[in-house]
């Protein structure tokens, strides 16, 4: 079996909502970046922790997942998102920009039918903030029919916790996967 591929979400889990007060955790600090199609002059301005990327890169080097960016960030998360982070280029699912009013236009996240055509039969970890239990019913008939599929849901308002990544990597390494490649290393 080949190795599962985490799948990483970026907002509500690298960073966080604020919560109704306006405020962001007190261990993310605040950058402003310029996303494709917007002006040097009109930066978005996200807060991330320092802490998440020695944490991904634990997992990831570990070898029993294989990370795929998984937002609607797209390309912008492995050249705006991860140099911040110090993680190492890689790939992501090249998500359409649907002209959606809410995330759940069927009643589960809008990704999924995306991710389920991308991923085809491969195994995976799912790491987003937005599933329903109708994506839970989806990853459990996967799951049931000899796909190994996990998804992980943080809290939006606080974000990604170590305790989301033992999770994964307890799973991952509960599987007979194979490592068809080398574990990533990051430059930072």
């Amino acid at each position: 079996m080949r190795l599962p591929y985490l799948l990483l979400d970026i907002d509500g889990v690298l960073i966080p909502f604020p919560a109704a007060n306006g405020t962001t955790p007190p261990t993310h600090a605040r950058h402003d970046v310029v996303p494709t199609g917007r002006s040097a002059d009109d930066p978005v301005t996200i807060w991330l922790t320092p802490a998440h990327g020695p944490l991904l890169m634990d997992v990831i080097r570990s070898g029993v997942v294989a990370p795929v960016w998984c937002t609607s960030w797209r390309q912008d998360a492995t050249t705006l998102i991860g140099p911040l982070l110090c993680l190492p280029s890689f790939p992501y699912v090249d998500l359409p920009r649907p002209q959606i009013t809410t995330s759940h236009p069927n009643g589960y996240l809008w990704k999924r039918d995306h991710v389920d055509a991308w991923l085809a039969d491969a195994p995976a970890a799912w790491i987003d903030d937005d599933f329903t239990d109708l994506d839970e019913e989806w990853a459990a008939e996967r799951d049931a029919g000899g796909i190994p599929t996990l998804l992980v849901q943080p809290d939006p308002y606080i974000g990604l916790l170590p305790e989301h990544l033992a999770t994964v990597r307890k799973w991952a390494t509960g599987k007979p996967f194979h490592d068809a490649g080398t574990a990533a290393t990051a430059s930072c």
